[in-house]
């Protein structure tokens, strides 16, 4: 990138000014990490200081049973296949109820879509979950199963999600977004939920009081400008409604696990790599620089392992994913170690370790509870970046 465009861009970022599609693709083609991370940086704190947000949560997996056969996804099963199984409500309170000692604040509920469970399976799934743990949020359901829910229902979105948040929803979960373009999306999903019906589900929800994430799987046959493209849309929707809390970057996984049963179902596989961690700390950089109207940017260590999702904290990223028990989507980020569990301790020591001051909040990110940062008196303490 030529000395006069960085200008032009620092100017736009410093004086507040929208970024348009070409700066982000712009963005995406230098080569300046450190520049580009520090820009990122001095916007993220603007917005949220020397914070880093977390939650305690669990997520719950009720079925792996899936009529679709995405071809990243090595999490789906068909019915009748040796590992496939789907949890009777009374099994998963009862894994939930196990859950309670944690003191965790939040459930993250995401399922394939079976073919065979009825629609009452799932309302009466939150309210007995609600039941059991009634000082827990439920954050439940992509927008691609309340569309599943549609079809197998004969309800409209709106009623579903009215019964649904009867039953103690609290926020949808961002997930079914992976890249929006068809022209990448066509060749990686194999459900009916699109862009249309995706925004058409979160503006439902937020129409109606719901905060919800937003996602996007990165680092697979797409290219840079589709990562914008995809950013954009959702800057527009939330242009729109203002019920996007967060935004969060998942990075496409190899199928380091399932394939132990020997298939490999991640049909991208062979043709890809992984993103490597200095395109995972582009992609965040570049993301907060777009996202002008969404507060937060949360890295979820779970699919970036711990060292990369530390240092998106210095380039845009202002809340890390929780104390994550086990993730049946992604079972290891990068197969090197990455821990299945991270405890409220474990969170704090990695958030003063990056240089930061650990805030513990919930779904709706309220704050529930401030820490104190780094030892400013020591010399060893970790900083953030000087912006």
């Amino acid at each position: 990138m030529d000395a006069g465009l960085k200008r032009e861009l620092e100017e736009k970022v410093r004086a507040g000014e929208r970024l348009t599609r070409e700066d982000g693709i712009a963005l995406y083609a230098s080569d300046d990490l450190a520049w580009l991370g520090g820009l990122a940086h001095e916007v993220r704190t603007r917005k949220n200081g020397d914070v880093v947000h977390f939650n305690v949560n669990r997520h719950l997996n009720m079925t792996n049973v899936c009529t679709a056969s995405c071809a990243y996804c090595s999490f789906q099963r068909k019915p009748g296949e040796k590992d496939a199984y789907t949890m009777r409500i009374e099994e998963a309170v009862r894994l939930a109820k196990a859950m309670e000692n944690d003191n965790l604040t939040e459930l993250h509920i995401v399922n394939g879509l079976h073919p065979n469970l009825p629609w009452r399976y799932y309302p009466r799934s939150l309210s007995e979950l609600k039941k059991a743990l009634p000082n827990v949020s439920l954050k439940a359901f992509t927008a691609t199963e309340i569309h599943h829910f549609e079809t197998i229902s004969g309800m409209s979105a709106s009623d579903i999600l009215d019964e649904l948040i009867e039953a103690g929803l609290e926020s949808l979960t961002g997930g079914g977004a992976e890249i929006f373009d068809w022209e990448v999306r066509q060749h990686i999903v194999d459900h009916r939920t699109h862009w249309e019906d995706w925004s058409r589900i979160h503006r439902l929800a937020h129409e109606k009081g719901l905060k919800t994430p937003c996602t996007m799987l990165y680092g697979h046959i797409e290219e840079p400008r589709h990562r914008v493209d995809h950013v954009l849309r959702l800057r527009e929707l939330q242009d729109e409604t203002g019920g996007f809390q967060v935004f969060i970057p998942l990075r496409y996984q190899h199928d380091f696990v399932d394939m132990q049963d020997g298939k490999v179902r991640n049909r991208l596989q062979a043709r890809t790599t992984m993103a490597t961690g200095a395109e995972a700390l582009k992609t965040f950089a570049v993301s907060r620089l777009l996202f002008d109207n969404v507060p937060h940017v949360k890295v979820f260590w779970v699919m970036h392992g711990v060292q990369t999702a530390q240092l998106a904290l210095q380039h845009g990223a202002d809340d890390m994913d929780g104390s994550v028990v086990e993730y049946k989507i992604t079972h290891d980020a990068d197969n090197y170690g990455t821990p299945n569990k991270l405890t409220r301790d474990d969170l704090l020591d990695l958030i003063r370790d990056a240089g930061f001051r650990p805030v513990e909040r919930n779904t709706r990110y309220e704050i529930i509870r401030e820490y104190p940062g780094p030892d400013a008196g020591r010399r060893e303490s970790p900083q953030p970046m000087r912006v």
